[in-house]
């Protein structure tokens, strides 16, 4: 899943690195401060409280490997990426186990869980930038994987719903959608409900990046005007990860045509309209999901997050 960003957050980030060699620079000046082996261990490690939290949440029950430890392989070569910090990796094992895996538990049952979920997470410490002012947060591969980036800021992002779903946990949502759809097809009928609409990588284009426009084109966001397979996945993340209330605000703001060379007299809330019911039959006809009440369950779970209700370090073994 991409995201848009701003060039002062890329400054930011930039000023971050410089400071951050700056003071690796100064630390390898010393002797002393040098570790007699490596911090970014992989297959000689003596396994810790986290890695036997991990077998007891994640292997036994599911049989998922969640990989925070870094390895290069298992990393995208065109990024620069960094490792994971351990208490984010902690956290976000966590948040994915009670805002996700366990959702899912709770509407389809834990044998679906354990057949289609992904077997593995990996987790990189930044975002994927791109040169076009836009960043990946995950990527899906195969059926089997989910990446989850950026959990160097995952502490800043960890007391507001729509920031941790904005850049973490609608980002499983979304790929896990992706794997549904590719073990199970949706109907080409939700290709054309905005099928001339679509608009490849000019998604991320000042005009059609604006709420108002992609709304009123009959987008729920300015990502799903990538093409219909991003459409699908982003219907479905953010309305399950989103209030009743939020939903009907999106659909009042689309209430209007925006292009009617590419959707007629429709307006972007009867195309949205027509979208979530093709989404909610084929969550309902081809895995037995009631997609609101996924809904209700993830929108629950959120808040118990954010209240606290959640002790996202614990790592007792039960």
């Amino acid at each position: 899943m991409q995201m848009r960003i701003h060039n002062s957050y890329i400054l930011k980030l930039f000023n971050f690195y410089i400071a951050a060699a700056a003071l690796l620079l100064t630390a390898c000046g010393n002797d002393d401060a040098i570790q007699s082996e490596s911090v970014i261990t992989v297959d000689n490690y003596t396994p810790n409280d986290f890695d036997r939290w991990l077998e007891a949440n994640y292997v036994n029950p599911y049989n998922i490997d969640f990989k925070y430890r870094y390895e290069e392989i298992e990393s995208d070569l065109d990024y620069v990426t960094v490792p994971a910090p351990m208490e984010a990796a902690i956290q976000m094992a966590h948040l994915v186990k009670y805002l996700c895996v366990e959702s899912y538990d709770e509407v389809a049952g834990i044998s679906f869980t354990r057949r289609n979920f992904p077997k593995e997470f990996f987790l990189i410490g930044e975002f994927e930038y791109r040169n076009n002012g836009t960043m990946a947060a995950g990527t899906a591969e195969g059926g089997k994987k989910i990446v989850l980036m950026g959990l160097i800021h995952l502490t800043r992002y960890l007391t507001n719903a729509e920031t941790l779903n904005q850049y973490y946990i609608k980002t499983i949502h979304h790929e896990f959608t992706h794997i549904l759809n590719q073990t199970k097809s949706y109907t080409t009928d939700f290709n054309q409900v905005t099928g001339n609409g679509y608009v490849a990588d000019n998604w991320s284009d000042d005009v059609m990046s604006d709420e108002n426009v992609y709304l009123q084109r009959g987008f729920i966001s300015a990502y799903a005007q990538m093409e219909h397979a991003e459409d699908f996945a982003e219907m479905v993340a953010e309305y399950v990860t989103h209030s009743e209330e939020w939903w009907q605000q999106q659909l009042t703001k689309a209430d209007a045509v925006y292009d009617a060379k590419t959707q007629g007299t429709l307006t972007g809330k009867q195309l949205l309209l027509t979208k979530l019911d093709i989404v909610k039959a084929y969550f309902d006809n081809s895995w037995n999901i009631d997609l609101d009440q996924l809904r209700t369950v993830v929108n629950r779970r959120q808040a118990d997050v954010i209240a606290g209700k959640v002790d996202l370090n614990d790592l007792t073994v039960k």
